[in-house]
């Protein structure tokens, strides 16, 4: 699988990349050889780029990552995982967290932290739970409401660790474009990591953030190209943005799906191949659950998709004439 690097960094990544939150028992319980499964799975199909974080199952998904990829020779994967969120053990647990989306104990609360102190303790914690003595990637992660500390004090630190051989690459990873466009204008990041945001459904990152990255030499990983679920399967009662679609957006997946169906090739190929004509875009990241996931991906991202899909999506108003898609010079 294709390789790129990440902006001005030595930092390579795969062109199609895993993501880690739903081995973090993201919505629901995956069991653990179910997880380890799904990580092999992505090494066996070609995938070198790893991407998790501390939110994801209160640590969960690090753990179960670490467990499977320190087996694996080092110098050939790329892990990432991200800054914001600090993890503090409860005295008492109680329930679960899948009011914040992770069925898992509530063994710990999350503290926001955007400090430098906290950039650094919730690095080292998460390098003990992948068990790694380094990071490829670190991402400050969701600072929506942290901005202005996450600009003077967590992003200053993230640069110190870069600069101490720590973390290979810096970046941010939000589910909006605007504020990752600040940090692009006004810092030295490597990487963005844009989620939701560049999809069939939602090209929210095309009207400032991708044109400037490019123009800056930063990269972009694109994470949620299936918006999760509805670009994967358009059907009455599928999530758009982890909540129920509105009949509107479902409607529009189902017209992407028949002109997808009209060429032969299913939706989630059409989704999963999108982001990939825009020069900027570095990497798609797919989260998967199983091994079965994986490899339909691994699958979906190679599969032929003639041009003539593409023409036929603009054609019916489903694609701006401006919207760049794969196979067009850039």
């Amino acid at each position: 699988m294709n390789r790129h690097k990440l902006g001005r960094s030595d930092v390579a990544v795969s062109a199609l990349s895993f993501g880690g939150a739903a081995i973090g028992n993201l919505l629901t319980r995956v069991p653990d050889h179910e997880a380890d499964q799904a990580v092999n799975a992505a090494w066996e199909s070609g995938l070198r780029y790893f991407d998790t974080a501390p939110h994801y199952g209160l640590g969960l998904s690090e753990r179960r990552l670490g467990r499977t990829v320190r087996s694996l020779p080092r110098t050939q994967f790329t892990v990432s995982t991200k800054v914001g969120r600090i993890l503090e053990p409860v005295a008492r647990p109680v329930g679960d967290d899948l009011v914040n989306g992770f069925a898992v104990p509530a063994a710990y609360r999350r503290r926001w932290d955007f400090s430098a102190q906290g950039v650094r303790r919730s690095l080292s914690e998460s390098l003990e739970r992948l068990g790694l003595d380094r990071i490829d990637i670190v991402y400050l992660h969701d600072p929506d409401d942290h901005a202005e500390q996450a600009l003077t004090e967590a992003y200053p630190e993230l640069e110190r660790l870069r600069a101490e051989g720590v973390a290979g690459a810096i970046g941010v990873g939000m589910n909006q474009a605007g504020l990752p466009a600040r940090f692009v204008r006004e810092t030295d990041i490597d990487v963005v990591l844009l989620a939701g945001r560049y999809s069939l459904l939602d090209q929210g990152g095309l009207t400032e953030l991708l044109p400037l990255a490019a123009e800056r030499g930063v990269s972009v990983v694109i994470g949620g190209v299936f918006n999760s679920g509805l670009l994967a399967d358009p059907r009455p009662g599928a999530t758009f943005d982890y909540a129920a679609a509105p009949d509107r957006l479902l409607h529009r997946a189902l017209e992407f799906k028949a002109v997808c169906e009209r060429h032969g090739v299913p939706l989630r190929a059409a989704a999963l191949q999108f982001p990939f004509g825009h020069p900027a875009v570095a990497s798609v990241l797919v989260g998967a659950r199983s091994a079965a996931q994986v490899r339909d991906a691994a699958a979906m991202a190679v599969l032929p998709v003639p041009a003539a899909l593409w023409a036929e999506l603009r054609e019916h108003g489903l694609l701006g004439p401006d919207v760049p898609v794969p196979g067009e010079a850039s």
